[in-house]
């Protein structure tokens, strides 16, 4: 991979994800303003469990990584998790507004690909 198609795509996502986790630590960003009554039961039980919470700092710590390029590697495996999850979501109960979360998804193959070369050894049969 083009190493500044990688570093692109790893800022980015890094910029990404920062954003949306610091949100979800500490909401800025405007809510939707109609939700459907099967979004705000999910949305109710990930908050009243903190796991959105979760989700936020592991965001947020891995938008630093990337930025930073520190265990980016490791961070982009535990990122797919959250993005898989977001797209799935937006899938079921929010079609309309999937748009973010397949770039989520997209930037996030990019940067595991980047860094396909830290894998091999996981790989290996």
């Amino acid at each position: 991979m083009n190493s500044k198609v990688f570093l692109v795509a790893r800022i980015l996502l890094g910029i990404f994800v920062l954003v949306f986790g610091a949100n979800k630590l500490y909401p800025f960003l405007p809510a939707p303003e109609e939700m459907p009554e099967s979004m705000m039961a999910y949305f109710t039980g990930l908050s009243t469990s903190k796991t959105l919470l979760l989700v936020g700092l592991v965001e947020v710590v891995a938008g630093i990584s990337f930025i930073l390029n520190k265990y980016g590697a490791l961070m982009a495996l535990i990122l797919m998790s959250v993005s898989v999850c977001a797209v799935l979501f937006h899938a079921t109960l929010a079609p309309d507004s999937i748009g973010p979360a397949l770039a989520l998804l997209i930037l996030n193959v990019v940067v595991l690909f980047g860094y396909k070369d830290r894998y091999k050894d996981i790989l290996r049969a």
